[in-house]
């Protein structure tokens, strides 16, 4: 009969191999989402680059053209935009953003401005609520397969609140999806919109006339352009947490592994002990009926 060390190691094998098959699964799913993330994220970016082009364009031709969300003043109130995930199991993922979004409020503070939170995913509204700050929006189920709609509703709600003053500037926080094996936790400021500027180094500009007027295609324009440029967040942090996933999910998976042929070694050891020990004891016991005879 096995000892209680040896069923007790062989329970914790079992307990090991069925959390295997959990990450193991779970990391060939992310990395099964993995392509189609980043065509999505290579497919939105010609979208924003044509924006940028027709926005320098106009600008250059309008250039006194005013517009609400290019107006710059005096900032009393920032709004953060922090785009984490919604489900763990993705390492550093979400910790490393909010990490970085994080000590970016507390240089704010530090200055005296007021700080709205608008927390895109579950994990940065959970963060920042917990921690007591002021989360004026949150947005869940959208990290992991983001549309377009999600970006204007988001895209909407923040350039409202800086319409009426709710407030003077947006900062957004994501992470940019440079390679598989490869992101990055960046800031960026959304409102009030930085008019792209021509250089020189990109050659001539045509010549162009306007109907509307200047001020009336951005008044079209530069909402577009929030909306694209936040859809490229959304796409870009999608296809990071599916990556950050398949990674987490892959050591995990090798952890386990390892774990396992660790306490295989150790039950096979106990094993052979309780097999010597039984043998040794049937060896004593006929030496003992041999000395009696």
């Amino acid at each position: 009969m096995a000892s209680a060390a040896l069923r007790d190691t062989r329970r914790r094998i079992r307990s090991v191999e069925a959390t295997k098959k959990i990450t193991r699964a779970m990391e060939l799913i992310a990395a099964s989402r993995i392509p189609r993330a980043t065509a999505r994220v290579s497919a939105s970016k010609p979208y924003t680059a044509k924006l940028v082009e027709v926005i320098q364009n106009v600008g250059a031709a309008g250039s006194e053209a005013g517009h609400s969300l290019l107006e710059r003043r005096e900032v009393s109130t920032v709004g953060v935009l922090v785009v984490t995930s919604d489900r763990g199991m993705a390492g550093a993922y979400a910790s490393n953003v909010i990490r970085l979004a994080e000590h970016r409020i507390a240089e704010l503070e530090s200055q005296g401005q007021d700080v709205l939170i608008y927390a895109v995913g579950k994990k940065a509204q959970s963060y920042f609520r917990y921690r007591g700050f002021q989360v004026e929006q949150a947005y869940l189920g959208v990290t992991d397969t983001p549309g377009y709609g999600n970006a204007r509703a988001i895209a909407n709600t923040v350039m409202e609140a800086y319409a009426t003053r709710r407030i003077d500037a947006l900062e957004a926080f994501y992470t940019r999806f440079l390679s598989a094996m490869t992101q990055s936790p960046v800031g960026l400021e959304l409102l009030p919109i930085t008019p792209p500027e021509r250089s020189d180094a990109e050659g001539p500009s045509a010549s162009y006339e306007y109907e509307p007027s200047p001020g009336e295609i951005l008044d079209r324009l530069l909402p577009r352009y929030v909306e694209a440029v936040i859809f490229n967040m959304l796409l870009e942090a999608s296809a990071s947490e599916h990556s950050a996933r398949r990674r987490a999910m892959k050591a995990a998976t090798d952890n386990a592994e390892e774990l396992i042929r660790n306490l295989t070694v150790r039950a096979n050891r106990a094993r052979q002990a309780e097999i010597t020990t039984a043998i040794t004891e049937i060896v004593g016991g006929a030496e003992a009926l041999v000395e009696r005879k």
